[in-house]
């Protein structure tokens, strides 16, 4: 069965945006884009909140940029073709290989489990991801966590009424003092 995982850059007081939005302090280094690069080469399907859809639509046309590097061509010919599952109540249409959600998060991965593939069911955005971890839906929790403070805004972890247990899998430290930790959910 694909496993689900949830990822995403966090600041060390557990924030995936700062208190106005913003969320510069994620911009990786050389090292960290390679590493999710390599990351987005093990997903089938990626499920989106409205927000990080919007905010990743930058990448359906980046590869037409003449000044674009090696690494963001590359990133970009592994983005624009994964299929995509956004999650909206305001969209009527998204672009390239995405396509809206027709039930709720846990009928979306119940039916993408169902169908063939090894790969993981990516999750992205801590409000869909918060709909997933309630309904204990979410097998690895992957967090990049940055080495700033930034005091509120969206946090990275579902608040939930319930204990999940969380086993460490891995760890790296990248020359940016960014550390990747990786957390199996214990069953």
């Amino acid at each position: 069965m694909r496993s689900v995982t949830y990822s995403m850059g966090v600041s060390l007081d557990g924030y995936i945006v700062g208190p106005d939005g913003s969320f510069e302090w994620t911009a990786p280094d050389d090292d960290v884009f390679r590493f999710w690069i390599d990351e987005i080469r093990n997903v089938d399907v990626h499920l989106l909140g409205r927000r990080l859809y919007e905010t990743m639509l930058y990448w359906e046309t980046a590869d037409q940029d003449p000044s674009l590097d090696d690494a963001n061509r590359e990133w970009a010919a592994l983005w624009n073709p994964l299929p995509k599952v956004v999650f909206s109540t305001t969209l009527s249409e998204v672009q390239g290989h995405a396509r809206l959600a027709t039930g709720s998060v846990a009928e979306e991965i119940e039916r993408l489990r169902a169908e063939p593939g090894e790969g993981e069911i990516a999750i992205g955005g801590a409000t869909l991801a918060a709909e997933a971890a309630a309904a204990g839906l979410i097998d690895e929790y992957r967090v990049m966590v940055y080495p700033v403070l930034v005091g509120g805004g969206i946090s990275y972890f579902p608040k939930a009424e319930q204990q999940v247990d969380l086993e460490l899998v891995e760890t790296r430290t990248f020359n940016s003092k960014v550390v990747y930790l990786r957390y199996r959910a214990a069953r």
